[in-house]
């Protein structure tokens, strides 16, 4: 078993920055394909971005590409997603997950924090 653990979020002014950071623990976080979802009041989840265990492999949705970064560091165990030029229709409640196997754009990861709300202000 994994247990994710989010940190980071908030609230922020359109056009500002946060960094939310995922805590993993229990099996191997380094085998892991990690990801980032969020989900908006009255809408489905949505994928925002993935990177492979090793780093090497990065994707990201259509709405946050050139704005969000996502990384990990393995020997801290942990994901991390910087999210630049924040706008109003980024606020939702992010979450973390973990696949074994390679990265997915879908939701189909073994393991999920419960989540950090981040909030933007226009």
């Amino acid at each position: 078993q994994v247990q994710l653990v989010e940190s980071g979020g908030g609230l922020v002014q359109a056009g500002g920055s946060l960094r939310l950071s995922c805590a993993a623990s229990g099996r191997t976080f380094s085998n892991l394909s990690m990801g980032w979802f969020r989900q908006a009041p009255g809408k489905e989840r949505e994928f925002v971005a993935t990177i492979s265990w090793k780093g090497g492999t990065t994707l990201y949705a259509d709405s946050v590409k050139g704005r969000f970064t996502i990384s990990r560091d393995n020997a801290k165990n942990t994901v991390y997603l910087q999210m630049n030029s924040l706008k109003a229709e980024d606020t939702a409640f992010y979450y973390c997950a973990g696949r074994v196997g390679v990265v997915r754009t879908s939701g189909s990861y073994d393991y999920w924090g419960q989540g950090t709300q981040v909030t933007v202000s226009s």
